[in-house]
Parts: structure tokens; C-alpha cells; sequence
């Protein structure tokens, strides 16, 4: 089993995915090695320490307050799926003067007309009913009009003041600023569940037992580091508050801690703190995070945890988080190889209770474009889609997987044609406080989970949390059925590729305001 975006090639390190999963005990000690358990030493651990983004740090860019958002007033008629203000056209006759006003007024049917302060123009009153960009348009022929429009409307631009926004492309690619100012970030009564590698949820200080292994595929021995008590820290851009029903089934308690660092980058494009003036922004920046570890890293096995990341686990962890209130689940995770019926039957279990799924498409492009199991899954039930990767340029990102089975596509990132800039960029931690295995054995020592950075990413594990966020805006707007949630994302995906649904990006690139336009505007 794996995640579907790591590796993570940012600003701190490259690190390769045979490092995730190849860390193994050494045959010689397997008579002492330790039983598997953990103990939390204490609940109140050190809040977790944000290191910023740690090289070519850009300029911070001050702008970025929400604008004030006029209130839907009860007794007016509002048809939000209107570009423009029935009823009104704005014309500016050629001199300023308004001899043939009569004329032009009688040629639209206009009603009044007025002169506002502070303007140079002037303003008709057409019938309701009437098309004012018609109207404009037969205005416009008039030899004495300069220029004659609809009354557009304008929506306040919601920009969240993250200083590290800038940095993150995805949203600016996807129109989210116009998105948020129709559903700004849907609400904590929606639970999104990352089947993952868990979350850094919580403030802790926690017992392990390290064993020794051997490195793979350099074959280099680490030694045993006994019990080691491990700090860990909720990351500071999620928020300790922010978590429902966590579990863990590589471990099998309730505590699901990530020792990678993938599932809490997952969780930052779906819920990310935003516009709280620090870090980065994410998508559905009000809901709650569920944590559901089913995947096991290198220090899972270092640890002895007494799972892996199957087959078995992932649909326990689906089934799971089905039955404990999550609305959404996102899966940056995968396999390729043989069907997965266990896998199938557990999503059709999610769909069935009320539940959509986004699922990663996978990365293996270059290495034979295999089949992603659980993405075409995805393709085969309503309610649960398949997420392709895309670059900064709505090109398909070098690595993301094609097939009949892709279904949609969201930012992914793509660092080979783009540099770490073109990564997607959340908080995660700082992989030089945790990935000690990667220095030389004299150098190895205990990680720690407490220390935070900004970090660049590709994958189409990256993706697939674009979507899930998508799904929660959804929901807040009033469509909560699995398979509506996938129809409205489907039909109003910008097509990009081939015309129609193409192997490449499936249906297109997803288009959060074309869907949410006509559900109203939430407040």
C-alpha cells in the first residue's frame, strides 16, 4: 500500500519512495526485538513549533483582507446566476449631452433615466423582464452613444490575508477567491475523513521502542535505539480543535499520530486555517478533520507497530469512518496489482451511507501508466471519483497516471518543469527533525513531530484533496447525495485535453464557482 503523492521534493529535501516503505528489521535481531506497543506519557505535550518556509523565503504580501460582502436584502428579488442587475443599463451619449435621451429611451422601452453623482453617464430603467445586455447592445448602434453595458455585478473578491498564499497557485488556477465569496469555506458540521497517514492532530508525549533495521536498498545497518519517548504537536496551520473521531488501525487505538507527514499535508489543502493571517490557505477551511490512519511508514516499522497498510486495513478504515459521521473521505492512497473486492465493497458501503470519495489516480505514468486499483474503483461507483494531477500551466502534471478510469482533474503539481514553486504548498513537518534515517548511522537519533515547515509537493495525492474540499462546499450548499456531489463536479468541469472526456484528465479540471453558482450564496 502507499500514498499517491509522496514523494514530497520541496525546499527541505527529495525523498524517494523506497525510503517510505523499505526501512526493515535486521534478521539478526528479530529474537530481541520488542514487542509492539506505545505509551503516551503525557496528554499535554509543547505546542508544535512553525518554521516558516525555510529557503528562498518570498516577500510577504500584506494585501489580501476579505472585502465586506453586502447582505441579501429579504425583500428584494435576487436571481444570483445573473452576471448583471436586472432592469438597468448604463450609457454614456457621445459629448455628455442627452438631446436624443427620448429617443434612446423609447428605443429600449426605458422608463427613467438619471444622472448619478460622481459620474460622468447616465442610468436607464428598462423592464425587469427585459435582457439588459440587449438593450445595451441596440443602445451601442446609436450614433450619439460612446459606449452603452449592462449593470455587471461585482462580488467582493475573497482573498485570504495567509502570507504564504501567494506561494500557492492551486487557488488562483481553480477561481477559488470567487469560489469562497459564494461558500466560504463550508462549516464545522461537515466531517471530512483523510485515510491516510494519520494526522498530526494532537500534543503529545509518547513512549516508543526503536528496534534496529537495515536501510533498503543500500543495505546500510542502523543501530537499536531502545525506548525513546517521541514529542508530538497538533500542526499550528490545522489547529488542535479542529479533529472528530480519530482512530487508528496500524497501531489499533485511537491515537493515529502521522509519523510520515503525507496525511497532514493531505489535510491542509481540504481544511487548512485560512485568513487567520499566517501560513497558507486551504479549500473547505471550516470543516473538521477526521483522522484515519491506515497506512504504516518507516517509523511505524521501526516502531514494531503491530499493521501494515493493506488491503484488509484501508477497508476497515473506510467502513470506519462511514459509520462515525465523516460527509467525505479523501484517499491519497493506492495500489496497483490485482482487484481490490474488499476495497470496492467497502466504498459502495461508504457511497450507500450517504459518504463521496475522492481517490488518488496515481503517479506511475513514466513507470508503464499501470492500472491504480482503487482509482478504478472510483470509476465504477457513483459517488466516489478519480483524481488526475495537474501542473501550474492545467498541463496533466509528467507523473499522473491515464486510463479510461480517470474521471477528474485538480492541481497536482509538477516540480520537474516548474521547480519547488510548482509543488502545492501546505504545512507538513520539518523531515529534517524526522527523517533521521535518511543521516549517516553515527548521526541517527530519535525523530521528533513537533517541529513544522511549509513544504512543496506533487502527486495526485495532492489532487484528490482539492476535490474532497470541493465535495464539503457542496454539501454546505444543500447537495449531499454521494452521487450529486459527483454529477456536479462532473458537469461543470472546464474541459481541458481532447474535447469530452479524454484519458488524460477525465472530464476536465474542476470548476468550484461554475457549481456553486445558482445554489445561492451562503452566509
Amino acid at each position: 500500500m502507499r500514498s499517491c503523492g509522496w514523494p514530497t521534493i520541496g525546499v527541505l529535501l527529495v525523498l524517494t519512495i523506497g525510503f517510505s516503505l523499505h526501512a526493515v528489521p535486521r534478521g539478526g535481531d528479530e529474537e530481541t526485538a520488542p514487542t509492539a506497543g506505545r505509551v503516551v506519557i503525557s496528554e499535554a505535550g509543547l505546542p508544535g513549533v512553525d518554521r516558516g518556509l525555510q529557503e528562498n523565503d518570498p516577500p510577504r504580501d500584506p494585501s489580501g483582507t476579505p472585502a465586506a460582502q453586502d447582505p441579501i436584502v429579504a425583500d428584494r428579488t435576487y436571481d444570483p446566476t445573473l452576471p448583471y442587475e436586472p432592469g438597468r443599463v448604463i450609457v454614456k451619449f457621445k459629448g455628455g449631452g442627452v438631446a436624443n435621451v427620448t429617443a434612446a429611451m423609447a428605443e429600449v422601452g426605458a422608463t427613467t433615466v438619471e444622472q448619478p453623482s460622481y459620474a460622468d453617464f447616465n442610468v436607464l430603467t428598462i423592464p425587469s423582464e427585459q435582457d439588459p445586455e440587449e438593450a445595451a447592445r441596440q443602445l451601442g448602434e446609436r450614433a450619439d452613444v460612446e459606449y452603452a453595458q449592462a449593470a455587471y455585478r461585482v462580488h467582493p473578491m475573497f482573498r485570504p490575508n495567509d502570507p504564504l498564499y501567494p506561494n500557492q497557485w492551486n487557488w488562483p488556477l481553480i477561481d477559488m477567491e470567487r469560489s469562497w465569496d459564494i461558500q466560504m469555506g463550508a462549516s464545522p458540521s461537515i466531517i471530512v475523513a483523510v485515510v491516510d497517514t494519520g494526522v498530526a492532530f494532537r500534543n503529545a508525549l509518547i513512549r516508543y521502542t526503536a528496534r534496529a533495521f537495515t536501510l533498503l536498498p543500500a543495505n546500510i545497518p542502523y543501530p537499536a535505539l531502545g525506548p525513546i519517548d517521541v514529542p508530538f504537536a497538533a500542526a499550528p496551520e490545522l489547529g488542535a480543535e479542529k479533529f472528530a473521531a480519530p482512530f487508528d488501525f496500524i497501531w489499533g487505538d485511537p491515537n493515529p499520530v502521522d509519523l510520515e507527514g503525507h496525511g497532514t499535508h493531505v489535510s491542509g489543502t481540504i481544511g487548512q486555517l485560512t485568513n487567520n493571517g499566517s501560513g497558507v490557505a486551504g479549500m473547505a477551511f471550516n470543516v473538521r478533520i477526521m483522522p484515519v490512519k491506515v497506512i504504516s511508514g518507516s517509523w511505524d516499522v521501526i516502531f514494531n507497530a503491530p499493521n501494515r497498510g493493506t488491503d484488509d486495513i484501508v477497508a476497515r478504515g473506510i467502513r470506519y469512518a462511514a459509520d462515525n459521521g465523516a460527509k467525505v473521505i479523501n484517499m491519497s492512497i493506492g495500489r496497483g496489482g490485482p482487484a481490490a473486492p474488499v476495497i470496492e465493497e467497502a466504498i459502495r458501503y461508504a457511497t450507500s451511507k450517504g459518504v463521496f470519495v475522492a481517490i488518488s489516480n496515481g503517479n506511475g505514468f513514466e513507470d508503464g501508466n499501470p492500472i491504480e486499483r482503487y482509482a478504478e474503483i472510483a470509476s465504477r461507483v457513483d459517488g466516489a471519483m478519480s483524481v488526475a494531477a495537474l501542473a501550474r500551466d492545467r498541463s496533466r502534471s509528467y507523473f499522473s497516471t491515464t486510463g479510461a478510469y480517470t474521471e477528474i482533474a485538480a492541481p497536482g503539481g509538477d516540480l520537474r518543469r516548474f521547480g519547488a514553486p510548482g509543488g502545492v504548498l501546505q504545512q507538513t513537518y520539518d523531515f529534517g527533525f524526522v527523517q533521521t534515517f535518511l543521516r549517516p548511522p553515527s548521526q541517527y537519533g530519535a525523530p521528533r513531530f513537533d517541529m513544522f515547515a511549509y513544504v512543496y509537493s506533487q502527486g495526485t495525492s495532492m489532487a484528490a484533496p482539492h476535490v474532497s474540499g470541493f465535495a464539503a462546499l457542496l454539501i454546505q450548499q444543500g447537495i449531499t447525495k454521494p452521487e450529486a456531489i459527483e454529477a456536479a463536479i462532473r458537469n461543470t468541469a472546464t474541459d481541458i485535453g481532447a474535447p469530452g472526456r479524454d484519458n488524460e484528465f477525465g472530464f476536465g479540471m474542476i470548476n468550484p464557482r461554475g457549481a456553486l453558482r445558482g445554489l445561492g450564496i451562503a452566509r
